[in-house]
């Protein structure tokens, strides 16, 4: 690990410098919020910011992502032949993503990235990614990240921390990647990191909410499945997915094939478990056909599937952006709770 000392008036070189050989992301200012874009030349990513309200899961994992392409013409001799979209994985860094953003990367790889499967397209655009993280110094009211195994410090799915002081941020290179980016950047000069400790705690301790976890391992899956808990807590949904597609760590995707004239293209998009069309079988049954069902789908995958197969905590980094974003107020923090104290009636 490197600790360099990066000046202010600086930085717009040093990301000038990086355009040479990086693709870059960062936050942009989209009237009264910000949203993670690939910059364009000369424009910097805006670091002035609390929180995006959609995550920078995007610059690995598109909304809608072109697979294949075909030939329905059978005139063509490689018709009905699916033909790959070449794709662009040279190098890329998101700039200036929180640490809890950062987590939930990590989060969402053990998805793509398993013994039996290697997912391509999210893992090649992974591995062509620095990510430059920037610490948090002050975190939202509906922040509750530390409860989640992170923290506005968080190093974890980062390659350099970056951390505001005065007029200077101290950049801690945390990985080869992340070193090489520095010295692109043309920011080498040595550091000292005896502030941030001071910093971490006082950002940390600005951090009022949390979600009640504990118990959580030790319930029984049928027994939460069966709780009676499901009919209140879907009451008020309406199935506008807000929740999912503004979540840093939800992956569901669907595959479909768009075709016009004799052309094709299989995409890849983002999808959600809260639409009635999700589980829809070819043969017309619906398994989750009703929206409670819906509702504890996510919350039971989120809460307790990820947290039993992977041990590795729940699917949740505490970004707060469903609690925010939610038009009818259902929060993960109140699910959790009366899923943490739930006992099944003996």
């Amino acid at each position: 690990m490197k600790v360099i000392n990066i000046d202010k008036e600086k930085w717009a070189s040093g990301v000038e410098s990086l355009t040479s050989t990086y693709r870059l992301f960062g936050p942009v200012k989209e009237d009264d919020s910000h949203n993670f874009k690939e910059l364009k030349k000369g424009e910097l990513p805006d670091l002035a910011y609390g929180n995006s309200k959609l995550s920078p899961k995007s610059a690995v994992f598109p909304p809608s992502e072109a697979m294949f392409t075909y030939s329905l013409d059978e005139k063509n001799e490689n018709h009905h032949i699916l033909n790959d979209v070449k794709k662009d994985y040279s190098p890329r860094a998101v700039l200036g993503i929180r640490p809890c953003d950062a987590k939930a990367v990590s989060l969402v790889r053990m998805n793509f990235d398993t013994k039996e499967y290697r997912d391509p397209y999210w893992m090649d655009a992974f591995e062509a990614t620095t990510f430059v993280g920037l610490a948090c110094d002050n975190p939202c009211s509906t922040c509750f990240c530390t409860s989640t195994g992170c923290g506005p410090f968080s190093e974890e799915g980062l390659d350099v921390l970056l951390v505001e002081n005065g007029n200077a941020y101290i950049a801690k290179a945390l990985t080869a990647k992340g070193e090489k980016l520095m010295d692109a950047a043309g920011f080498k000069t040595a550091g000292d990191d005896s502030a941030i400790a001071a910093k971490k705690a006082a950002a940390e301790a600005k951090i009022t909410a949390s979600i009640e976890t504990d118990k959580l391992s030790e319930k029984v899956i049928m027994d939460l499945y069966d709780a009676p808990i499901w009919d209140d807590i879907s009451f008020s949904c309406i199935n506008c997915c807000t929740c999912t597609y503004a979540c840093p760590t939800c992956w569901c995707f669907d595959i479909q094939d768009e075709n016009k004239g004799l052309s094709g293209v299989r995409m890849r998009n983002w999808d959600s478990c809260m639409t009635p069309l999700f589980t829809m079988h070819g043969s017309g049954h619906n398994p989750r056909s009703q929206k409670k069902q819906r509702v504890r789908q996510r919350f039971m995958h989120k809460l307790k599937y990820f947290l039993d197969k992977y041990q590795k905590g729940i699917m949740c980094v505490g970004c707060g952006r469903c609690v925010q974003q939610c038009p009818v107020n259902i929060d993960i923090r109140t699910v959790s709770k009366k899923m943490n104290d739930y006992v099944a009636a003996s």
